[in-house]
């Protein structure tokens, strides 16, 4: 194992790729923007889509039009259709992006190498899963602590709670997979690579952790509490990441903190 992989100094010249072809904290911050507005531009489209066939087929005004595409929105089962849309486009399109940008740095180990290559020890793996079974328990602890018996919702638990089951394994799937493979990507790859240049790998760690729970928090109504659960969770990830030389032990962190809020999906009856 590199002695420095988890120095807090500026990482090396030597070990890094030329600026020219490096992510910089602007390539990072607008490749995260342009991946949550895209996510709100496809959903917009499934709603304009609901209301265009609306027009077509039955002559409504503008104002029905826009009515009933909200009210197609706001049904669960529209509701997984919309999410899985804009997972699939935007996740698919941000993970073309970077491999095109950057592909010298794609499988690069060390920051600011993107890390899609395997952990060193393979034993990473192990700590990823722990770190994403314990992580949550210690965080949602933490949360409540804080929250003072105020109501805490996830929008990541209650989006199949009501979904049709034939819906609920596939997005459950994207929710597990797809979602944290391109969250890392954008994090504790191409953001963390960025500001480990001018900060070092310990600091690019604090940094985007805050910044990750930060971009989460409409997911959690703005709830401000919520914010140590994730910013812990973002640290720990940042830290599989560094330490093991691979973006993958976070991907798999990632997976198994999702997979146990949608396990909720299916032990939860509907209404509930």
């Amino acid at each position: 194992m590199d002695a420095n992989r988890f120095k807090y100094g500026p990482v090396s010249p030597a070990s890094a790729s030329p600026v020219s072809s490096a992510p910089g904290v602007w390539h990072a911050l607008g490749l995260i923007a342009l991946y949550f507005a895209l996510q709100l531009a496809v959903g917009g489209l499934v709603g304009m889509a609901v209301g265009v066939v609306s027009i077509l087929q039955h002559h409504d005004s503008i104002t029905t039009v826009v009515a009933q595409g909200r009210a197609w929105l706001a049904h669960s089962d529209a509701t997984a259709i919309t999410v899985m849309a804009t997972l699939l486009v935007s996740a698919s399109l941000i993970l073309r992006l970077a491999r095109r940008w950057w592909p010298r740095l794609w499988a690069q180990a060390e920051p600011p190498g993107l890390g899609f290559t395997l952990a060193s020890p393979i034993g990473m793996y192990f700590a990823a899963l722990f770190v994403g079974v314990l992580t949550p328990v210690i965080g949602g602890m933490l949360t409540q602590w804080l929250a003072q018996g105020h109501d805490v919702s996830q929008d990541i638990k209650q989006l199949g709670a009501n979904t049709s089951l034939w819906l609920r394994l596939p997005l459950a799937l994207l929710v597990v997979s797809l979602g944290p493979l391109v969250e890392e990507l954008l994090f504790r790859g191409v953001l963390l690579s960025s500001v480990a240049r001018h900060v070092g790998n310990g600091w690019s760690i604090v940094l985007t952790a805050v910044l990750f729970a930060c971009v989460h928090l409409p997911d959690l109504s703005f709830l401000w509490y919520a914010l140590p659960n994730l910013t812990l969770l973002g640290l720990m990830l940042g830290w599989l990441r560094v330490r093991s030389g691979s973006i993958w032990p976070a991907v798999l962190a990632h997976g198994m903190n999702n997979l146990l809020a949608v396990v909720s999906w299916f032990v939860m009856t509907p209404g509930h």
